[in-house]
């Protein structure tokens, strides 16, 4: 039986489980006591002491987000010692903190920005001292140490929910920092660029490297033809920082907007998921036509950080690999070879510009190994869905006055399987849809493998395809897939088919999508893209007719000679800075 206390916060009475810490305590009432620091679960250190409340009979002031309720305690949240301790610390955190607002990334959805707009900060009574930035701003992932105000976020996310343990602390004292683990460089790094310490920072210390500029640059070479692919998951996200509701932040709106900017041709990343399906279905089934050629179980291969996950940690499986290439890669294959000669355009003047949900998309993209159509990268250029927000508002586009507008032909038909590739469990679901037309003939229900689906980090089930027992697993976050591959390599479970997302929920809570304080919400986006699946006219990527019209007018078959030469790629081509055996 759950013993409960009763207590008053602000003069209103409350009643919650014990051990429930007063911060919950207070927000079950619909009192909001600010923060930095806290994460729930995950980050409970009170390191920032901006939460801090005052006790009746208690002479300090207490944290609220680790100090849990007791019977009877009488707790102002907001009272005139609170409030000048709190705007006594937001200040000092600011004498280390590069105020620079107009040009960060995060300005105008910055913690620490609001809450000292709440406090009525207009200036500092203290001497600030703003530590170098130390910023290799080449690299995807940036880390300013100059904005960094040591709630240790990153770290704790890198830790219990990734399992890299990239960050760390550094230094003593007033000299107290974070910066990567081991004395290295994050370069050196076997950081997957997952970008969840990005989206976990209150601030502007960690961003994606912005390669915006570079897009208007392309927008205005004119001897240049700009392509752009919108990947699934964007289109559940894309109006959250804009003002848009879910209903009418639609792809085809930002389809208009992007046409707006003055892009040549845009399509869809939904037509390229397809064509992984074919590919890596078609993949799968060969294993399982002669299982002693290949290593089990096949993980599917779309997730760029997954893939430098387990070349760093486990670089003995990477031969289980899908060799199929990502959508986006796929994509930037096809346009650079079939749609360049549909159009008569010379590859070498197309600009492949994607628009992710990822931070690692854009090192895929530079990978050695992703050059196949025309000795060009096959993608000229990553931005993910902040970045493309960003260049939205630069261009002064109203999206709320904005009609919605249609994908360009042919790279611009997607189905229903393609969309759910956004979510966690979506690429199995359907690989699986296609897997048992091509064995059977016939499609099955389009909903018959939504047991895959859900938030859970670990999801079993086995399916049959005629009297063929396939076994799955589908994992999202780097932690519960290294608590999957211990399984595996213990004996204690057995796969056929794993599809391995870096990011919690998938693609929809990626590292490059839209932050929103103390907000999850890869869940709801992956529901939104549930739902466009289930209202699809096409729900299975082998009806894809675009994706037939490749095949039967260039590709002639999934796995074909030129599939394999355009569309699959050599996952030993590169290394990964701490992979064992290095030299």
């Amino acid at each position: 039986m759950v013993t409960m206390v009763h207590l008053t916060i602000d003069g209103i009475p409350v009643c919650v489980p014990e051990k429930t810490s007063i911060l919950t305590a207070a927000r079950s009432v619909g009192i909001n006591i600010p923060s930095l620091c806290y994460l729930k679960d995950i980050n409970e250190i009170a390191a920032c002491r901006v939460c801090v409340v005052e006790i009746e009979g208690i002479q300090k002031l207490v944290a609220s987000c680790n100090n849990h309720v007791q019977e009877g305690m009488v707790i102002h949240t907001n009272s005139p010692r609170v409030r000048e301790a709190r705007r006594v610390n937001v200040e000092l955190i600011l004498t280390q903190h590069n105020a620079d607002c107009p040009y960060c990334a995060r300005s105008g959805n910055c913690e620490l920005q609001r809450l000292a707009n709440d406090l009525g900060l207009t200036y500092l009574n203290y001497h600030r001292e703003i530590p170098p930035s130390g910023s290799d701003v080449t690299f995807p992932l940036i880390r300013d140490a100059s904005k960094c105000i040591k709630c240790m976020r990153c770290v704790q996310v890198c830790d219990k929910i990734q399992g890299l343990n990239v960050w760390d602390l550094a230094n003593t004292g007033s000299r107290t920092t974070v910066d990567v683990s081991g004395g290295r460089t994050i370069r050196q790094a076997d950081c997957a660029l997952c970008g969840q310490c990005i989206t976990h920072c209150p601030v502007g210390a960690l961003r994606e490297r912005s390669d915006t500029q570079l897009a208007f640059d392309m927008l205005s070479d004119r001897d240049l033809v700009t392509v752009v692919q919108i990947a699934p998951a964007v289109r559940a996200a894309w109006g959250e920082s804009l003002g848009l509701p879910r209903e009418k932040a639609t792809v085809n709106r930002l389809v208009a907007a992007l046409r707006r900017m003055g892009f040549h041709y845009i399509f869809d990343t939904n037509f390229s998921a397809d064509l992984t399906i074919m590919e890596e279905g078609s993949e799968f089934l060969e294993h399982l036509k002669e299982p002693g050629k290949y290593a089990w179980p096949m993980f599917t291969s779309c997730c760029p950080g997954w893939i430098r996950f387990v070349k760093s940690q486990y670089p003995d499986m990477v031969g289980n690999l899908s060799t199929a290439k990502s959508p986006q890669q796929m994509f930037g294959a096809v346009t650079k070879s079939y749609f360049a000669k549909s159009i008569g355009v010379d590859p070498h003047k197309i600009r492949c510009i994607s628009i992710m949900p990822c931070v690692a998309k854009k090192q895929e993209a530079d990978l050695p190994t992703m050059k196949d159509a025309c000795g060009d990268p096959d993608v000229d250029l990553v931005l993910t869905t902040r970045e493309v927000e960003r260049m939205i508002r630069a261009e002064h586009i109203d999206v709320n006055a904005l009609e919605e507008e249609a994908f360009d032909s042919p790279l611009g038909t997607g189905t229903g399987a393609g969309v759910i590739f956004g979510a966690t469990g979506g690429v199995m679901e359907a690989a699986l849809r296609s897997a048992y037309f091509l064995v059977t003939g016939e499609n099955p229900e389009a909903d018959a493998f939504r047991e895959v689906r859900g938030l859970d980090g670990w999801k079993e089930a086995t399916f049959h395809i005629q009297d063929i027992p396939i076994r799955v697993a589908v994992v999202s976050g780097l932690g519960n897939t290294r608590k999957l591959i211990k399984a595996l390599r213990s004996g204690k479970v057995q796969y056929d088919f794993v599809e391995v997302m870096a990011c919690p929920g998938g693609c929809a809570g990626g590292g490059g999508q839209p932050i929103h304080e103390a907000q999850e919400l890869a869940g709801v986006r992956g529901e939104v893209l549930y739902g466009l699946d289930l209202h699809s006219d096409l729900r299975f990527s082998h009806e894809n007719p675009a994706v037939q019209t490749l095949y039967r007018e260039y590709l002639k078959a999934p796995m074909s000679h030129l599939a394999h030469e355009l569309l699959h790629t050599d996952h030993e081509g590169w290394t990964m800075p701490l992979a064992p055996g290095r030299k």
